[in-house]
This record gives C-alpha cells, structure tokens and sequence, in this order.
C-alpha cells in the first residue's frame, strides 16, 4: 500500500458516509474545510430562522431550513441528501421568480403607458427599405405595434440570432414613438457600436425628417452641452448612445421609447434608470444571446418575450473548423490567402498579458509572434479591455476601413461591430470559451457577400472538448447551442447570471431542475396573483427572502 490513509472507527469522519466534497482554495484541504463547516453547523443548530412561509413548507413537502442545512452537508444518506436540495433548489428559484414577478407587476399595477399613434405606420418606412424583412422581423413588429397602441407600458425582450436584424426593428419602434411626437432613446454597450447604428439611423430615416444624435463619453464639453440643451428643447428625435445616456444631467423633453441593446450588459437596474427619464416609456430590451423560451420566459420574468427565429435570405452559412495544434501553418497560409485577396482577419485569444499559471494563449504574445515572425508583410494591431476606451474605438475604426489586416483581440470584441470586409476569425484555445460566446464571437464574420470561416484552434483530448468542438462546427443556430452549452456547462456559467441583475444560484442548475423550474413558475403566479406586492402577513416570509436576494438590484 502506497500512502494509505487510515481512521480510528470510534471517531471515524470520511469512512462508512457520504461525505461532502468543497471547491478548494490555496493549500486548504477538504479535511480542514470540513472540519470548518461541520463546527460552524454544531453552531447554528436549530438557530437558523426561516425563510419560507409554514404553510408552503408543509403542503410542498420541504424539509425546514435547518434540517435542509444539516443534511446538504453531511446527510445520513441519499434519500435525506435528495430532499435537502430540493428545499434549497426550491427556495432559490421561488425567491427570483418572485422578485422578477413582483417587479412585473409594479410596472403594470402602477403605471399607465403611452398610446401610440394608431396613425404613425412603420410600413411607411418598410416599404422604401432596399431589402425585404423577414416573416420572423414583421412577426415581431406586429407585436410591438400592439404593445405601442396599447395603454400598457411595453416592456419586451426580442432575442435573436447574431444578425438576424434586430436593429432595423428597433428603428422602426423608434420611428413610430417620434411620428406620434415622442423621442426616442437607443443605449449601446460601446461607443463603436452606437455610431455604427447612428449610421444605419441616419440613412434610412434621412427621407423622413428625423433627427438622430450620438452621445458617448468621447465628445467635448461644449459640444456635449449644447447637445443636450436641444435634446431638453425636443430638437433631438433619436439619442443614440452608451452608459453616457444614464448621467443624471442627460434630459428629454418627452421621452415615449428606450430601447437596449445587448442587455446582459446593462442590468435590470440600469434599465429602469433610464426609463425614470421619461413618463412611463415603452421599454425594449435587444440581446444576441439566444437563450431557450422556457428559460427566457423564467430569467426575463418581467418581460414578455419575442423571437426572431430566422436569417435574413442572403446570409451565407460560416464554414466553422475545429483545428488542433498541428494545423497551425496551414491556418496562417490560409489566413495569408484571403489577406491577399482583400479580405481581412480577427484573431481571438482568452488572456491579455502572458500567465504562467495558465496555460493559454494571450493578446500580448501573439503580436510578437505575428508581426514579428509569421505575418511580417501584414498590418497587425491588437485590442484588449485593458486599453483605454478612446484607443479601443480608434484600433476598431482603422480596422473597419480597412487599416488593418490581421487584429488579435480578446473578446472585447465580441459585442456587435460590423466590419463587412473581415471572414476569418479564428479563436485561440477555444475550449476555454462557452459555446455561447464561441458563437456570438463566430457572429464577427459572414457580414459581407464574401464566404466567411472560423477556425477554433483547441488543446486537450477531453469527451467534453471533443462534444463542445461538435456541437459548435455543426450548426449555426444560436438556439440550439445555447441548450447544449446549457447541459454540458450547467446554468451558472452559461449565463454569467450576475449580468442579468440576478445572483449567481449556489445550488439550483436550470438544465437538471428545468422540471421544478417549471413547477415553480406555476406556484409563483399563483402566490403573486393573489399577493402582488407580497404584502400578506402569510407571506412575509417570502418578502422578507426576496429583499434579501435582490436588494439593490431590483426595486422591491
């Protein structure tokens, strides 16, 4: 026997039980954290006060909190493990849908809405566009037309696909708030962005007589001042910009519409922000993150939801390519083929600098490598989150006119910049990214007439590198990727859920638990249809749990 590991019996702790296994940190062991949690648990016995209401304990068949605790720990077996979780997993998912649907109904409860103009018709813009929409694209304008004529306030998600056209949507909202004699407020994440769609605004709407302006952090002070005077004096129809348009000073003179963009992004909490700047406006809320309806329907509880589900005719499909180290000098002679012919090149990595604990690819030595060794005739730049924000938007404009052949970027560039000429990504140790991002980043290329490729380089022999590397170069739907990077990675990854404004969950996963997930949705309308505003003495409880979990992040 090599390094056995013997117990006395009588005070046996690892043997004969089920035992917990902690994530470990810097030279602890499991013995000592266990050690740590089971006097900590001798401690609290009995002490810990609950959060759930007696009644709903009872008729779900939930273990009380301390006994839940106890047994999640150190259960005497696996029946016992089973149902201490479930309490957990019940009290996590009950306490955000409530919140989500609390704030639901504080939006709808409180406040009346502005009704558009039944007169004010997008088709007008529709039919001048130089290209068709699709039947998912007017599927969902009729949605918000519906919303915009009702006395509701709108508050909607449209999800859709990496260039499926959620901008021109968003433009024919705002179209329709300005031709009903409202403004109209568009927030992007970067300030590329906001000018790219600044672009797009002012070319289709030129023949209408609207009037769009952008306002991010870069501009000068007096040329920000005398902005935001004509946007006070309602001169400005359209304020395209990023966070800039959340300063206090920022003021309309009748806000009617605030569309987000990216919202995972922004938070719930920013969000209302800037709808406070108008009486009650219409919200809608843009993401490229596709996420399966079931679970958009519970993370967006305070939303409704609207899909656009297919690509507009003339995108072509990204050949994707799952490569490994030993194709790297056919990849760079690839690259050099379509540099040569005109076309230009991203190049991803997970790190900026060099680590040496992580074994990965960075920003920093990658320019080394290709400016100085591999792509000495090609104009190589780079951009990471590290650099300051006028220098990233000025890389990124040089890229887009095409200054640069090759750009190595982390994934700063991930959100939204439309650089037509560039078809080839390639994304350095792509096992370290979700399959989501993976996708989002794919997105990058395939937004011109040339055919596009993304190549992901990876290392590491793994079923679940092997599965993810599949399941991204088989099929371009962000649909279907999201539900498998949802089962291979669980929910807390997948989402970065704290960007949504919602906490991390410590122990419910949305793939296994999707069954309660639903379960609870059903039991949360019911409790909120009869309590809204969780006032009831039975639910105190519940208030109590939820302003707990949520303070701060949403108005309760």
């Amino acid at each position: 026997m090599q390094s056995p590991v013997y117990e006395p019996e009588e005070s046996s702790k690892n043997t004969g039980k089920i035992i917990p296994i902690y994530p470990l940190t810097y030279s602890l062991s499991q013995n000592t954290i266990r050690k740590i949690i089971e006097n900590g648990i001798s401690e609290v016995a009995g002490k810990l006060p609950e959060t759930m209401p007696d009644y709903f304990i009872q008729q779900y068949g939930l273990y009380d909190l301390n006994t839940a605790v106890s047994q999640i720990h150190f259960p005497t077996d696996f029946e016992h493990f089973k149902l201490a979780r479930k309490r957990l997993v019940f009290e996590e998912l009950l306490s955000m849908q409530l919140a989500l649907l609390s704030l639901k109904n504080q939006y709808e409860v409180e406040k009346q809405g502005i009704c558009f103009d039944k007169n004010a018709k997008m088709s007008d813009v529709i039919n001048d566009l130089p290209f068709s929409l699709t039947k998912a694209q007017l599927r969902v304008l009729e949605e918000i037309d519906h919303d915009m004529e009702s006395s509701q306030p709108m508050n909607r998600l449209l999800q859709g696909d990496v260039g499926s056209g959620k901008t021109i949507v968003a433009l024919l909202a705002a179209y329709k708030a300005v031709k009903s004699g409202y403004q109209a407020v568009i927030m992007a994440p970067t300030a590329i962005l906001a000018t790219q769609h600044l672009e797009s605004f002012n070319e289709i709407l030129a023949k209408t007589g609207i009037r769009c302006e952008l306002l991010v952090s870069g501009i000068s002070k007096k040329k920000k001042e005398e902005l935001l005077q004509r946007l006070a004096e309602g001169q400005i129809d359209i304020l395209i910009g990023t966070h800039a348009v959340l300063e206090e000073n920022v003021v309309f003179s009748k806000l009617g519409l605030v569309v987000t963009d990216e919202q995972h992004r922004f938070g719930v909490r920013q969000r209302s922000t800037i709808a406070e700047k108008g009486e009650n406006p219409d919200v809608l809320v843009m993401t490229a993150t596709p996420i399966p309806r079931t679970l958009a329907l519970i993370l967006y509880g305070d939303l409704d939801i609207s899909m656009i589900d297919e690509l507009p005719p003339n995108r072509k499909k990204i050949e994707t390519y799952a490569v490994t180290k030993e194709m790297e000098a056919r990849v760079n002679a690839f690259i050099a083929k379509n540099i040569d012919e005109g076309r230009q090149c991203y190049i991803v990595c997970p790190l900026v600098e060099e680590n040496e604990e992580i074994n990965a690819k960075s920003v920093m030595e990658m320019v080394e490598v290709y400016k100085n060794q591999i792509f000495t005739n090609y104009r190589v730049e780079y951009l990471h989150g590290k650099m300051r924000p006028k220098e990233k938007d000025e890389i990124m404009e040089r890229f887009k006119n095409g200054e640069i052949d090759i750009l190595i970027s982390t994934t700063v560039i991930e959100v939204g910049v439309n650089v037509p000429n560039s078809n080839i990504m390639v994304i350095e140790n792509a096992e370290r990214f979700g399959l989501a991002q993976l996708h989002q980043l794919r997105g990058r290329v395939g937004r011109g007439e040339y055919q596009s490729y993304c190549i992901l380089k990876y290392q590491g022999k793994s079923k679940m590198i092997q599965e993810r590397m599949k399941v991204i170069s088989g099929t371009n739907d962000g649909f279907i990727i999201s539900e498998k990077d949802l089962e291979l990675r669980g929910s807390g990854e997948f989402f970065g859920t704290r960007q949504h404004g919602i906490p991390e969950f410590k122990i419910a996963n949305l793939f296994e638990d999707m069954e309660t997930l639903k379960q609870i949705q059903a039991i949360s309308m019911e409790i909120v249809n009869q309590d809204p505003m969780l006032e009831k003495e039975e639910n105190r409880e519940f208030r109590r749990l939820v302003e707990k979990n949520f303070k701060g992040r949403i108005e309760i």
